[in-house]
């Protein structure tokens, strides 16, 4: 009986895994695409984030240290397929902050707050994590000034990644795969 029990564990571990490598190579795909779109917004650097709906639908199915496997891998083989040191340093405190913000509202008030909700928050916050990025490469707090059209584009590409992710969580929900992951509410 125990060895049954291992296969199952061992089972779900590996399926985690898949899980983890197939939103990481799809994060990566979309931030790929998101680098070809002729978009160029208001603001300096300012992009849609496609690549975080990955990771909202990760926190949705899996642990918060599986959520942040992906944040790392997608910031790194994003980093090095497109980027600099200072693209890593924007991505990465964008995307720290953004984790910590809906991790936070994933354990709290999960069944509370819309997944919409929590990724307009994580949208926000992204854009403090990168603006505080700024604060470090251009070594000025006036970066700051920044703040409030951010914050409202933060709003804007938040409820766009929620939309997404409201669509793609009910779509991986009904695969068998994702059985194991989808939460009780």
């Amino acid at each position: 009986m125990p060895s049954s029990v291992k296969l199952s564990d061992t089972s779900l571990k590996l399926k985690k895994a898949v899980i983890i490598a197939i939103f990481s190579a799809v994060a990566v795909v979309l931030g790929i695409l998101e680098s070809l779109l002729p978009t160029q917004l208001i603001i300096p650097g300012a992009k849609l984030g496609l690549a975080n709906i990955m990771v909202l639908t990760c926190l949705y199915f899996l642990k918060g240290r599986d959520a942040f496997t992906l944040v790392i891998l997608k910031t790194l083989l994003m980093t090095l397929l497109l980027g600099t040191f200072s693209a890593f340093l924007f991505s990465f405190l964008g995307a720290l902050f953004s984790f910590v913000v809906m991790y936070g509202l994933m354990k709290i008030g999960r069944g509370h707050i819309s997944l919409l909700g929590i990724s307009v928050v994580g949208g926000v916050a992204h854009n403090i994590g990168q603006l505080t990025a700024a604060v470090i490469v251009f070594k000025t707090s006036k970066i700051f000034y920044y703040l409030p059209p951010l914050m409202l584009l933060g709003v804007v590409t938040g409820i766009f990644i929620g939309i997404a992710v409201k669509y793609v969580v009910a779509s991986l929900s009904k695969l068998s795969i994702f059985e194991p992951f989808v939460p009780e509410n």
